[in-house]
């Protein structure tokens, strides 16, 4: 495993031959300078909870779930309307454990609605995920990734590969989480081996998952999935769930995969600043 990096503005990834730069540290009213148009800049961000935050611009903004506090439509809502005034062209989100009305397992029929005695009803939840698959959401450029892929192009012609997946291992009783390592394959199973960009709620196991308890509480199925052949290519892993582990860390490129590999918990609570990362075209 390589050891974690956590460049500043001041020291970013200067090697001639590095193909990302990584902010995990800067003057937010003086963010680092755009690298120009043969890179894209990555805001990331996660586990806002319903706050909102001043955060840099770039061409893409990428949240790792928790939008709301407690799964709350109307928390729902407030980081919406957030998210909607935010100028990044491009904004791609998941959701995790804790929003609990995009679950449709916690709508009228599902597994936890039954088992918890409540949840939302079915009109409950479709206004729910009208508010991040919306009209309104996608005229602001917010794609909402439930186990989905998706292709963007920037402004300046690079296209993107994109795959993004709310899960979590089961902690305590919340949204889109699974209990065994069956359910787990099955659901990262699901991401193309094209995948360049991933959003996960989860961190793989070992990296940026520490608690404060000094536990890994990453997922090891996921981890094992990183580290097969089948996602060579992807370049920046966001993640959050965790949010004392929030870092980076940047592997150099070896074997199959051509380039660096950027992994960001990019949970914002205790810091209060988004992670910029830049990959070159």
């Amino acid at each position: 495993m390589a050891e974690q990096h956590t460049p500043t503005s001041s020291s970013p990834n200067m090697d001639a031959n590095a193909t990302s730069q990584v902010y995990v540290s800067y003057d937010p009213k003086s963010p680092p300078k755009h690298p120009g148009p043969a890179w894209t800049r990555f805001i990331c961000i996660s586990d806002t909870h319903s706050e909102r935050f001043d955060v840099p611009p770039g061409e893409v903004l990428l949240h790792a779930g928790d939008l709301s506090s407690w799964g709350r439509r109307r928390q729902l809502k407030s980081t919406m309307n957030w998210l909607r005034t935010l100028p990044h062209p491009v904004k791609i989100v998941v959701a995790g454990n804790h929003d609990l009305c995009l679950d449709k397992q916690w709508a009228d029929g599902g597994y936890w609605y039954k088992k918890s005695g409540g949840g939302f009803s079915s009109k409950e939840a479709a206004a729910a995920r009208a508010l991040v698959c919306g009209d309104a959401a996608r005229k602001a450029g917010i794609f909402y990734l439930e186990h989905q892929p998706l292709k963007f192009t920037t402004p300046t012609g690079r296209s993107w590969e994109v795959y993004g997946s709310p899960a979590a291992p089961q902690y305590v009783v919340g949204a889109f989480q699974y209990s065994s390592t069956k359910e787990a394959e099955a659901v990262y199973a699901k991401m193309p081996p094209t995948t360049e960009i991933l959003l996960t709620h989860t961190p793989p196991y070992g990296i940026c998952d520490v608690t404060k308890k000094g536990s890994h509480a990453g997922c090891p199925t996921l981890a094992c999935t990183m580290e097969s052949n089948n996602l060579d290519r992807c370049r920046l892993h966001i993640f959050g769930h965790i949010h004392e582990a929030r870092g980076a860390l940047v592997r150099a490129a070896s074997g199959q995969r051509e380039y660096e590999r950027v992994s960001v918990n990019a949970a914002i609570p205790n810091r209060g600043l988004a992670i910029i990362v830049d990959l070159l075209n």
